[in-house]
């Protein structure tokens, strides 16, 4: 261990502990440009917000409903979710809170999933994100893989054939339902999984709750022409995106969705002085800030306008790499371009995510065509 971040019996001035932590962020600012494969907006500085690190913010509870504490900012993450409600499709009986990250959203997805249906086991595609096996594991709720089509996306008809066999085991009974978990943009190809199809195949097990986790993909998408079906207004049943990947707060966090009449009712501790649905009941009252902050301060032509640029980045990424012969895919729209995957030393040098024989670069904001330029000579040069 470093010896400068060993924690003492003595304590430490804040003089003392200040320059350990400018060292710590000067070090990741020096690698962001060639922070290339991971999805989290590294461009956005929300120094100017210092001052909400003054106090502990804690929006305990539901957002609607003012604790008894005082020290929340509930009004911001209200104007969060407002916004977040109109862009997903939602409608005034819409419930949402912000969460501590897109799992926490994915795992409040299949809580209110397993209220509506007890029994009904969780699909999901090969290529969802690892968060849902595990928020199903801590659920105690069955998993079931369906495979996926060639361009990345759920097969709806294999998912057909499961939710038929499933329900013929059981000798016709279709009370089990089927809880099905969409991926809008997938972890190694971005694919967006169609979700009218999938809850139509859901169907063949009964009752259906279909979860969209939109991640990184949801706020892609709501800006994309055309823009594919991936929101509450499409289908969805529930929805969770994260707020630290294309949006970029500074501290991990999410935002779900579901309409509120979904929402298992629970009981409220009376100190508390207010509802609370959530999973975490104390909850970032900094993150809901924060986020306010870049909502407020980009504002919905602001964020359509980034996305367009970050989707001409990766059209320039796949052409980019077309010539350097590294034979790219990217499926249409998305911010991630896949390909063959480089030598050990390049993947460190530029941070990339890799999956058996490929990786990928993911378009975000921060992320430049000089940096593709780059990597691709690197490419070139067998670096």
């Amino acid at each position: 261990m470093n010896s400068l971040l060993r924690i003492g019996e003595e304590g430490a001035t804040a003089e003392r502990v200040r320059p350990v932590v400018t060292a710590m962020v000067e070090e990741l600012r020096r690698r962001t440009p060639r922070m290339l494969g991971f999805p989290a907006n590294l461009a956005w500085d929300a120094s100017y917000a210092h001052s909400l690190l003054s106090m502990m913010i804690n929006n305990a509870g539901d957002p609607s409903t003012h604790d008894d504490s005082g020290n929340d900012a509930k009004a911001f993450e209200q104007a969060v979710l407002s916004w977040f409600t109109d862009i997903a499709g939602g409608g005034r009986d819409t419930y949402g809170y912000v969460t501590a990250s897109g799992s926490e959203g994915i795992l409040f997805g299949l809580f209110v999933a397993r209220h509506r249906f007890p029994r009904a086991p969780v699909y999901l595609s090969a290529d969802a994100h690892h968060s849902v096996r595990k928020a199903a594991a801590i659920l105690r709720m069955e998993t079931v893989t369906v495979p996926c089509r060639d361009d990345g996306t759920m097969e709806p008809a294999a998912l057909a054939r499961l939710c038929h066999e499933a329900r013929r085991t059981k000798g016709g009974r279709s009370a089990d339902g089927a809880v099905v978990v969409a991926t809008i943009g997938t972890v190694m190809r971005g694919a967006v999984d169609d979700l009218p199809a999938l809850r139509a195949a859901g169907s063949q097990a009964g009752g259906v709750h279909l979860h969209a986790d939109a991640a990184l993909g949801g706020l892609v998408a709501a800006f994309s022409r055309p823009e594919p079906a991936w929101n509450l207004a499409h289908g969805a049943d529930s929805l969770s995106v994260s707020g630290h990947k294309l949006l970029g707060c500074p501290v991990p966090c999410g935002i779900v969705l579901t309409p509120r009449r979904f929402v298992p009712p629970q009981p409220t501790g009376q100190y508390l002085g207010a509802d609370d649905h959530t999973l975490g009941c104390s909850r970032s009252g900094l993150a809901a800030a924060l986020l306010w902050c870049r909502l407020r301060e980009m504002g919905t032509r602001g964020l359509r306008e980034t996305v367009a640029r970050c989707q001409q980045t990766a059209q320039y990424a796949t052409e980019a790499l077309a010539a350097a012969g590294a034979r790219p895919e990217r499926f249409p729209g998305s911010l991630t371009v896949t390909f063959d995957r480089p030598d050990s030393s390049t993947c460190a040098t530029w941070h990339l995510a890799t999956q058996g024989d490929r990786a990928h670069l993911v378009a975000m904001p921060h992320v430049t065509p000089q940096a593709v330029d780059m990597l691709c000579a690197d490419l070139g040069r067998g670096h």
